[in-house]
């Protein structure tokens, strides 16, 4: 008994020598993090922790129905459909011109279920910065940021191009395997203000291309100072009500009535996503209103920025937080995150793709996920 209470003490001080460590060392995220994660069975996050975050809503107004094609889910390739469910899926839904002709849900998923968009929310920021700048709030994306940010005022050479096309050159980090990286602590951390805070421009603005979130986070920052609102709030204003979602979202905070995580956390369904990709295939139109203008929609799904990669290839391959290709004779853009979610727009075909789950397959030397060109290839049959 004594020998089991020296263990137990033992064991009780090294909880504490270790808890005390990781406040004193600034991560304490890691205290969420394992709690979300190792201590109910898993490995890293999910699409369906919502409940487990502060949220903040992005309201809807009227809705806009989806209008379904002749032939919906009539038409399907039973091998290609194979393929896709070999990454977990939880919904695939195919738009063309302008109604729905394919979609399936699996599991306990649904057209109303709420999922974690990850990175998709990266172009959402992209998106608003555009309208941002349309409405005057912003003059140039050629501007300093340090215009808007003091903490930037010693590099006039930063932009927010710079920050739009992910070459910045300030020294982010992007592994989702270190527990003590960038992107585990704004995921897992209570105030992503003061973790940006931490890093600084080491490398020279608009020469290296590197896809960092903390470029987003960034850009939100710069939302929140010329609007004067939430991004969730002028997400809500500005797209979700005009584009007529279905279902409110969930926009993830750092902490109670704190900051969005705008690099990811947009919590909606794949109905509402393809609405994203609806405008963007129409120039940035929603059925006969401009939300944002064609000038800033082209520039997006541009890749002439002279770009490369650490490696020295060109980056012909990602604009302002949307990524690109081109393939079957066709120019291809699209969101992604890194479980798998997709919002794919082809324009020569006027088809919009939207796939969420719980997997992706592994990038490809070209950047693009291998299981990609599925998702196109099924549904080029519809």
């Amino acid at each position: 008994m004594k020998l089991l209470k020296r263990f137990l003490l033992g064991l009780i001080l090294i909880l504490a020598l270790t808890s005390t460590i990781i406040v004193v060392t600034g991560h304490s995220h890691l205290f969420k993090a394992v709690a979300s994660t190792y201590l109910i069975g898993r490995t890293g996050p999910s699409i369906d922790e919502h409940a487990i975050f502060e949220s903040r809503t992005v309201d809807v107004g009227e809705h806009q129905p989806w209008g379904t094609g002749e032939h919906y889910n009539k038409i399907y390739d039973n091998d290609l459909l194979s393929e896709i469910e070999k990454f977990n899926p939880a919904a695939f839904l195919v738009v063309k011109h302008d109604k729905i002709v394919y979609e399936k849900y699996w599991g306990d998923y649904n057209e109303n279920s709420l999922t974690n968009s990850f990175s998709v929310a990266k172009t959402f920021i992209g998106l608003l910065i555009g309208i941002a700048i349309d409405e005057g709030k912003i003059n140039s994306i050629d501007d300093p940021v340090g215009n808007y940010l003091p903490q930037y005022k010693d590099n006039p050479e930063l932009t927010i191009k710079h920050l739009l096309t992910m070459s910045s050159g300030i020294n982010f980090d992007e592994s989702y395997k270190s527990p003590f990286g960038h992107m585990a602590k704004a995921y897992y951390g209570t105030d992503i203000k003061e973790l940006n805070e931490d890093y600084s421009v080491t490398d020279t603005p608009g020469e290296t291309w590197k896809y960092l979130g903390g470029n987003t986070i960034i850009l939100s920052f710069i939302l929140e100072k010329v609007t004067g609102t939430t991004i969730a709030e002028y997400m809500s204003q500005k797209v979700w009500q005009p584009i007529g979602a279905k279902n409110a979202a969930l926009w993830s905070l750092d902490e109670k009535d704190g900051r969005e995580k705008a690099y990811c956390c947009f919590y909606s369904n794949a109905r509402d996503f393809a609405r994203i990709g609806k405008l963007y295939l129409n120039g940035g139109i929603w059925n006969k209103r401009r939300i944002v203008s064609q000038q800033y929609i082209d520039a997006t799904t541009c890749s002439a920025y002279e770009l490369k990669d650490k490696s020295g290839m060109p980056v012909d391959f990602y604009g302002y937080q949307m990524w690109m290709t081109y393939y079957k004779d066709m120019d291809i853009f699209y969101a992604r995150g890194i479980q798998g979610q997709f919002i794919i727009v082809i324009p020569d075909r006027k088809i919009v793709i939207v796939r969420l789950g719980h997997e992706r397959g592994p990038n490809l030397p070209n950047y693009h996920p291998s299981d990609f060109y599925t998702y196109i290839d099924f549904a080029l049959k519809q």
